[in-house]
Formats: C-alpha cells, sequence, structure tokens
C-alpha cells in the first residue's frame, strides 16, 4: 500500500476543545462500585451497564444520581467520578 493510503491512529490531543469529546475513549475498564473509592484510572466520560439495575453515580462535581430501572447493554453517557455500591443493583458496569 503506498504511503499516502496508509492511515495512522488518530491522536486525541490533536483535536481541539470540544471535539476532543466526540472521540472514542480506548480506555475502558471494569467498574467495582464503593461508596468511597472513585473508578480506577480517572473520572469516565460514560458507563456501559452489562446487567440491568440501578446505578448510583457521583457527577464531577459531587452531586449523586441514581438511575432507576437501566437496561441491560445500555450505554449511560454521563461524566462520572464513582459509582456508589449504595442503591447500585445493576452489575458488569464498565467506565468508558
Amino acid at each position: 500500500m503506498p504511503a499516502s493510503q496508509r492511515r495512522t491512529p488518530l491522536d486525541p490531543m490533536s483535536i481541539p476543545g470540544a471535539l476532543q469529546e466526540m472521540v472514542p475513549n480506548s480506555s475502558f475498564r471494569t467498574v467495582t462500585p464503593s461508596d468511597t473509592h472513585p473508578i480506577k484510572g480517572g473520572p469516565a466520560r460514560a458507563l456501559y451497564v452489562g446487567g440491568a439495575g440501578n446505578v448510583a453515580a457521583i457527577n464531577e462535581n459531587g452531586v449523586a444520581v441514581t438511575f432507576v430501572a437501566v437496561p441491560a447493554g445500555a450505554v449511560l453517557p454521563i461524566a462520572t467520578t464513582r459509582v456508589n455500591s449504595t442503591h447500585t443493583t445493576a452489575s458488569n458496569i464498565i467506565a468508558l
């Protein structure tokens, strides 16, 4: 393949400002709900919920919100620093 047709990986830091939020995040990791410990690896831009239930999330301002009856396979497009174990009944949560 000629060099002019080769694709190079996208560097998210090369994208200006608000457009960075649109770049897919490759830093996904398992979430262990906790009332004290933040999500490992820093805040998540979204949560994938593998098993249906409630998700009690803390936003970047420290405000707690419980998302009720989240279906299995849903993606919550929320920025969150922690998923509380209290009031969280969903399972297999992945931070995106």
